[in-house]
């Protein structure tokens, strides 16, 4: 397979990437795995009891063991949550262990770390406790963000997770050899509970930036799978591809969007931000640019976790967009808007989409808007400092729930927001959901939140993301789930009957 970018991380703590969550859920295991069924099973855990509140949770753990030899235990798992959330890890995912009891307390400075709700009682035995009844927390331990990690190799070496003669995993495969930026291999791991139902001796990624070459090696049968999850297609080849049969596509619930700046001008201005949002033709960049058959994004959740009939606003409405435009540069007292930055991450597709987007706000406005590339690394890091004016992100969820979506855009400091937007009363509403038994009324309260995001417009969806990929037919069992994450723990490479007349 192909890496479109250089890892930059394999330690769960610090992963936000597809590239970074598609190696970490290879080489580590939770309590929990999502099965070929797309539902959680047990993995570390053998059993679990949960309380009739469905506040208590008590995994008892099957013995399974580290890539280096060591017992995984129920305290590797209290110590890696609890590292999660220390707010002097700085780690980004902390927000999404919230669900435990005084989780963002500890995280705030509020609790200690010995009130909160994980404990391993003894090496077999992890007791968790909930802030609220979270019907989804066995998806959760499933996610990268809850598996553990191994103390002692990590208080010997902070740098443990950046080459594989350091990184130890317990999942189904280890880190056997990373060229940075070249190539990274993984290796079956011999010392994994479940190795018998691993097929594959190893796993070669290559990591190739340009993806006309990635296809071409493909098409040189260099590569066994080109594209999604963990790159992209040539624009100009898919409409071939797919003609021929080749190409694979699936929805995922994720959603391509553009984030403001909302602590710098001009988009400290919420009708600025429409104005660039509506003046969008997100359908002309699915079908002339995309062409993989995304469905514009008229609100921030994709459609399989719509919590409202109806679109927030109209595709490609120019009229409205000029009006505002003319009332928040009036707001603002500026005499015109000045030039704006458009930041996107080095990759031909993000540029072409922000090439197209670029055109369409210079027909509607008639300013000037500049294009920056930047290295993924930088990028992200420039994200997060708010180094930008309008840059490209996107989202695909963590687990099958809206709140996966809307809860990145609850806090100001806290994870993936980095708009500077926050609203007192969408955060209310999002913590009222949490608490909601009747999820009816549950699902009208994170409407009501989508409702508010999409009236202040800190983000501008763009389309709902579809994976495409092409593989060779020797390739089975490789499962891309409906969020749009990769598992190959179960994958084999089957060889191919040559027939003869």
């Amino acid at each position: 397979m192909n890496l479109r970018l250089e890892l930059p991380t394999a330690d769960p703590a610090f992963a936000e990437d597809s590239t970074s969550v598609a190696v970490i859920r290879a080489t580590f295991d939770g309590l929990t795995r999502m099965g070929k069924d797309g539902k959680p099973q047990l993995s570390v855990a053998e059993k679990v009891d949960v309380s009739k509140d469905q506040l208590t949770y008590t995994f008892h753990l099957r013995d399974s063991t580290w890539s280096n030899g060591d017992p995984v235990t129920a305290h590797d798992f209290e110590y890696a949550w609890k590292r999660v959330l220390n707010p002097q890890t700085t780690s980004i995912n902390a927000y999404q262990m919230f669900y435990l009891k005084n989780g963002e307390k500890f995280n705030n400075g509020e609790a200690t770390a010995d009130e909160v709700g994980v404990k391993a009682l003894d090496d077999k035995t992890l007791v968790v406790k909930l802030e609220n009844p979270t019907p989804y927390f066995l998806e959760l331990t499933a996610y990268f963000t809850y598996y553990p990690v191994n103390p002692k190799v990590i208080e010997a070496n902070a740098k443990w997770s950046t080459e594989a003669n350091t990184h130890v995993g317990n999942g189904p495969f280890k880190i056997e050899k990373w060229d940075h930026k070249i190539k990274l291999v993984l290796a079956k791991n011999d010392t994994y509970w479940d190795k018998n139902a691993v097929n594959l001796d190893r796993v070669d990624f290559s990591i190739i930036e340009d993806e006309n070459t990635e296809l071409f090696l493909f098409e040189k049968d260099e590569l066994d799978w080109a594209g999604s999850p963990l790159s992209t297609l040539p624009i100009e080849a898919m409409p071939s591809l797919n003609k021929s049969g080749k190409m694979t596509t699936q929805t995922i619930a994720a959603t391509y969007l553009y984030k403001f700046n909302t602590e710098q001008v001009p988009f400290n201005n919420v009708k600025i931000r429409k104005a660039f949002s509506y003046a969008i033709n997100r359908q002309l960049i699915i079908d002339h640019i995309k062409q993989g058959n995304q469905e514009p994004a008229l609100g921030f959740l994709p459609p399989s976790m719509s919590v409202n009939t109806g679109p927030y606003f109209q595709d490609n409405n120019v009229e409205v967009a000029r009006q505002l435009l003319k009332e928040g540069i009036a707001e603002l007292g500026l005499s015109k808007l000045p030039s704006v930055t458009l930041s996107f991450n080095s990759s031909p597709s993000h540029r072409v989409v922000a090439e197209a987007i670029q055109d369409q706000w210079n027909k509607a406005f008639g300013i000037e808007v500049k294009l920056e590339n930047k290295d993924w690394k930088v990028f992200l890091e420039d994200q997060h400092l708010g180094n930008y004016q309008i840059s490209r992100s996107g989202w695909m969820a963590d687990f099958n729930d809206p709140i996966t979506f809307l809860e990145i855009f609850r806090d100001k400091e806290v994870g993936n927001n980095d708009t500077g937007w926050e609203n007192a009363r969408y955060e209310a509403l999002l913590r009222q959901s949490a608490k909601e038994r009747d999820p009816q009324k549950r699902m009208q309260l994170l409407g009501q939140a989508e409702h508010i995001l999409m009236d202040e417009m800190p983000i501008a969806p763009i389309f709902f993301y579809t994976n495409s990929w092409v593989k060779n037919e020797r390739v089975k069992d490789v499962f891309i789930d409906g969020l749009g994450n990769l598992e190959l723990k179960w994958a084999d490479i089957v060889p191919q009957i040559q027939e003869y007349n």
